[in-house]
């Protein structure tokens, strides 16, 4: 069949825009991990040098301060965030924020595995923010700060009590070096090397303020803790984890390739530039949904839409009164014609979000290419709205 429409003459020079694992940053070659230690312990200086290394890195490109603590530990992100899940909650009342899948997930740990009684869930639609006000400080906070599969962030951490008795868990994930984290705000922080920085996956990081240290050291949970969940020692905070000393055996192909990034990061001018390149594609895709009839932005408030994972919604109306079901459909369809085209890869929304498409706009993407694909994003729905007409 032929088009009765004309595609774009330019294309995306880089066609990866997945939320996750996320694009490589410019100018990434297998050249850059030849200097991996492949065939050597971890433990062995060069192992242990280059771990720390990455610590150290983390620590200052991110402006972490002085007293906080940074280890790489094993599960991703998902890893790091069960590790003070399990370790720390119990001890206060606890309060959680969910509005998509993953801080959802969340909610499920703490009520259905640890089965904390004196918990608080506060949640909200796909598209909106829960209530932030009822975060009451006597308590531990846990919360995602973007919420990965819906497009939505907390704006700010005015929100959060300065003078907290609690401590706060904040899955940072697809926030670290495309949003300033408040640190005097947050006791644990979370994140994986496959998000914002397109590194490669299984390495998690975790950030401890010492405000989250003693709790670990004062307080001991009343449930079996798993060797991989174990940060203290002897009743004191293990430092050897935050030295380089993971707690299972690390991939130095991987932390060499995280290196690569973060000397990425230095040579473009650090956090303010990565927070500046993400801002900038946000904006651009944000452009192109304010003069397009048929698209919109799955969140509903502005100052709470993200600059990495950006959701969208479908408004056309002959969309809209289709069943959930070829909703589903059409917005596939989408994604594999442009994955076909080679134009952009993994775009559909997340399987438990509304029907929808994800564009990823962290500063590891060029802005050109998100200007590129807009224009096909166009062409796709005029190809594919035909065959939602006649599902209708």
């Amino acid at each position: 069949m032929t088009s009765q429409h004309t595609a774009p003459t330019v294309k995306p020079v880089n066609p990866n825009f997945s939320s996750g694992p996320c694009s490589k940053f410019p100018g990434w070659s297998y050249e850059l991990l030849k200097n991996a230690p492949l065939g050597r312990s971890h433990r062995a200086k060069i192992g242990k040098s280059r771990l720390q290394t990455a610590i150290d890195e983390t620590k200052k490109l991110l402006e972490i301060p002085d007293d906080y603590l940074v280890a790489v530990v094993p599960g991703s992100d998902t890893g790091a965030v069960e590790m003070c899940l399990w370790s720390m909650l119990g001890a206060k009342p606890v309060d959680v924020f969910a509005w998509e899948a993953f801080s959802t997930d969340w909610v499920t740990d703490i009520v259905k595995q640890l089965k904390l009684p004196d918990t608080n869930i506060y949640s909200a639609d796909y598209g909106h923010l829960p209530d932030l006000s009822k975060a009451n400080p006597a308590h531990d906070i846990v919360f995602a700060w973007n919420g990965t599969t819906s497009g939505v962030r907390v704006p700010n951490g005015d929100w959060i009590a300065d003078n907290r008795e609690g401590v706060t868990i904040c899955d940072a994930t697809s926030a670290v070096f495309a949003q300033k984290m408040p640190w005097q705000k947050l006791d644990v922080v979370t994140y994986s090397w496959q998000k914002v920085l397109g590194g490669e996956g299984a390495h998690g990081m975790l950030i401890l303020s010492p405000k989250a240290v003693a709790r670990l050291e004062s307080y001991k949970p009343d449930r079996a803790l798993p060797k991989l969940f174990r940060m203290t020692k002897n009743g004191k905070i293990n430092t050897a984890l935050f030295e380089g000393a993971t707690i299972n055996t690390p991939s130095m192909m991987c932390v060499e390739d995280y290196l690569a990034a973060l000397a990425w990061v230095r040579s473009i001018g650090g956090l303010s530039a990565t927070v500046r390149r993400a801002d900038e594609n946000a904006q651009a895709l944000s452009a192109w949904v304010n003069r397009t009839a048929w698209i919109d932005f799955l969140c509903v408030a502005p100052e709470n839409r993200t600059n990495t994972g950006v959701c969208l919604k479908i408004i056309d109306s002959v969309f809209a009164q289709a069943d959930e079901a070829t909703q589903y459909e059409i917005c596939k369809k989408i994604s594999d014609f442009l994955e076909k085209q080679q134009v952009a890869y993994d775009i559909n929304g997340y399987r438990d979000a509304p029907p929808g498409l994800r564009i990823w706009c962290g500063s590891t993407v060029e802005k050109f290419d998100i200007e590129a694909l807009c224009a096909w994003l166009d062409y796709a729905w005029e190809e594919i709205k035909p065959s939602l007409k006649k599902a209708a």
